[in-house]
């Protein structure tokens, strides 16, 4: 590895992460789902709120229980995919034991993510408008409110009053709110929470998902989110949160706190209409932003789609950046299904974790990728390894693609 994993530009702040929060289909709090993820332990069941005609299969949380998490009086006010920011918001601040009081009014910031903001009506409560009678002025006040209310109420929640941001960038989402989070760390705000959310398995959601043409067609769970091989038939849908708490890390280190790795790079890049897609740009761009060569990476997070013309695409990124088998490749959203916004967030974690503990995770239900792919894919069980930096790909539905440089 070279010597020294910082950014490249001397002038940007160290983001090392002191905090983790995550609510997953296969467990709720970040060690529960890694504890889970390390056993392949699956949570891909038939959808509950399903389209008629049809069960597909999804992650759903089922063992999350939103009263025991929040206050009463916040949910009539909140939708599913706020809930669970809320709970992975405030479990990833608790990690990082920050002072806040300390830090100043403005000290402390978010930077969040969903896949489409107007998916807090979702979860029927363009229903519920219509059951009151509700005018189209007041639909559209509550829609504009509700685009920006999960920013707005893990702010208030927790009195993150600094510099703040809501993106959506759908399955890009996560990174590019902790690339944002990472960009502005130093400039006015010291200490800044970020990640994704996602909770579109209702009847609005479903209609967007199955639009795309690309969810899988299969009951199975053990067969219907296959990335990476010869019987994948598209993605399986999944809801869910993760959050990282983002700090200098001199300051961090100054004030004793426990350091889980650093975010040491981040790049983005968008697919023109036709052509070549941009992911392998967006990789070799983060690598650059991290002053790091690809021998440097030993582990890499795969977007992986599960939609065949697509996960060969990033098949041939991987291999024509770290060469045929050059890299171990992890996917542990195989036991989750793709959680939008929320999905990338989750392999942030996942990536700072498996340093952390020196493992990688497997991917369930792939035996062995596609022949002639050349992909060093984990599977069937966790892999033991003394991995020092991780990269993590994403992309998301419109062109999106973003990558992010985990080191220790």
């Amino acid at each position: 590895m070279s010597p020294d994993p910082s950014p490249v530009r001397p002038d940007r702040a160290r983001a090392a992460v002191t905090g983790l929060g995550v609510v997953a289909p296969n467990g709720v709090g970040a060690r529960a789902w890694w504890q889970a993820t390390l056993r392949g332990v699956s949570a891909l069941r038939p959808a509950r709120d399903a389209p008629v005609n049809r069960v597909p299969v999804a992650g759903e949380v089922t063992s999350f229980v939103a009263e025991q998490h929040l206050p009463s009086r916040l949910l009539p006010q909140t939708a599913r995919f706020t809930r669970l920011a809320l709970a992975a918001a405030a479990e990833a601040l608790d990690d990082a034991d920050v002072d806040r009081a300390e830090l100043g009014e403005y000290g402390t910031g978010v930077y969040t993510a969903s896949s489409a903001g107007g998916y807090e009506f979702g979860q029927h409560e363009m229903s519920a408008l219509w059951r009151t009678g509700s005018d189209s002025v007041s639909a559209y006040q509550s829609f504009a409110w509700f685009y920006a209310a999960c920013t707005g109420q893990v702010s208030i929640r927790h009195g993150l009053r600094g510099t703040s941001g809501t993106l959506v960038t759908e399955q890009c989402g996560g990174l590019d709110a902790v690339g944002q989070a990472r960009r502005r760390l130093g400039d006015g705000a010291r200490v800044l929470l970020a990640g994704g959310s996602d909770a579109a398995l209702c009847p609005l959601g479903w209609a967007g998902h199955l639009a795309t043409g690309r969810v899988s067609p299969h009951s199975r769970p053990d067969r219907a989110y296959l990335p990476f091989h010869h019987d994948a038939s598209g993605y399986v849908p999944g809801e869910g949160a993760a959050y990282v708490v983002l700090e200098e890390r001199s300051a961090a280190e100054e004030r004793g706190a426990e350091i889980l790795g650093e975010i040491a790079g981040y790049a983005a890049a968008f697919d023109p209409p036709t052509g070549p897609g941009n992911l392998g740009r967006a990789a070799s761009l983060a690598l650059e932003d991290a002053g790091l060569l690809p021998d440097d990476i030993d582990v890499v997070f795969a977007d992986a789609s599960g939609v065949p013309e697509l996960d060969e695409a990033e098949a041939e990124v991987i291999a024509d950046l770290f060469g045929p088998y050059g890299v171990p490749v992890s996917v542990p959203k195989t036991m989750t299904g793709r959680i939008g916004a929320g999905g990338s967030a989750l392999d942030l974690a996942a990536a700072v974790l498996s340093l952390r503990e020196g493992v990688i995770p497997p991917a369930a239900h792939v035996d062995r990728p596609k022949d002639g792919w050349h992909l060093d894919l984990v599977t069937t069980a966790p892999r033991p390894a003394d991995p020092r930096a991780a990269l993590v790909l994403a992309r998301g539905h419109g062109g999106f693609n973003s990558a992010a440089v985990v080191v220790k």
